[in-house]
């Protein structure tokens, strides 16, 4: 039987240290929320594993971020504790699980109906009662509970609508990773006043979400 604590402690202790991890915030948070939970029941053995993860049906292709990255990612937002956070697919919940416990509020948008009631469900399971799980298309985001001091996106995009950075409060964070595979990039985006700006934060190979990709081009 497989002793989730102690894959618990492995995992923050040889993923998430080792890579330049240093928010006692994150780490205690991610060594406490049972990621098993999160995971169809035949992948619960291998929930900590160092890997991008599938969750929900397999043509969906949508998987948790391998643990140090969805770390990093949240690292990279500066998450504060008076912060509201809109996390963009939300997937079963997890990186909303993990981000309740450094804000004050969590809106987790899915539209995948399964997968938002499987969220939902497991949150509920936990008693996580500062996140709440919506449905409507990722891409779009979720302008009906903004403006956000912070928006993380779970997964990749080709392309970053610029309504969702329009949905950021000035002073306002942003981050995801953009681009395929090992071309994959972390990034921030800080809104100020009149502009966004955005700095690399590290390399990342992530699923990209549905409504990310970008649009085919036209050849003669």
């Amino acid at each position: 039987m497989t002793d989730f604590s102690q894959s618990r402690r492995n995992m923050v202790e040889n993923q998430l240290r080792t890579s330049d991890i240093t928010d006692h915030r994150i780490l205690d948070a991610m060594g406490a929320i049972p990621r098993e939970r999160f995971v169809p029941a035949s992948k619960k053995a291998v929930a900590y594993i160092d890997a991008n993860l599938p969750i929900g049906s397999e043509d969906t292709g949508r998987a948790l971020m391998k643990p140090h990255v969805l770390g990093k990612l949240i690292q990279l937002a500066d998450i504060r504790g008076e912060d509201v956070v809109l996390v963009i697919g939300a997937g079963t919940g997890y990186s909303a699980a993990v981000v309740s416990n450094l804000a004050a509020s969590v809106v987790a948008l899915e539209e995948n109906e399964d997968l938002a009631k499987a969220a939902t469900d497991v949150l509920v399971e936990l008693g996580i009662e500062n996140a709440v799980v919506v449905e409507g298309p990722l891409a779009k985001g979720y302008a009906a509970e903004g403006p956000y001091d912070v928006i993380l996106i779970d997964g990749a995009v080709e392309v970053l609508p610029e309504t969702l950075t329009e949905q950021l409060k000035p002073g306002g964070r942003l981050t995801v990773v953009e681009g395929r595979g090992g071309a994959g990039s972390a990034k921030l985006y800080q809104k100020s006043a009149n502009a966004v700006s955005s700095r690399f934060g590290f390399n990342a190979s992530v699923n990209v979400l549905p409504g990310f990709e970008k649009a085919a081009a036209f050849e003669f």
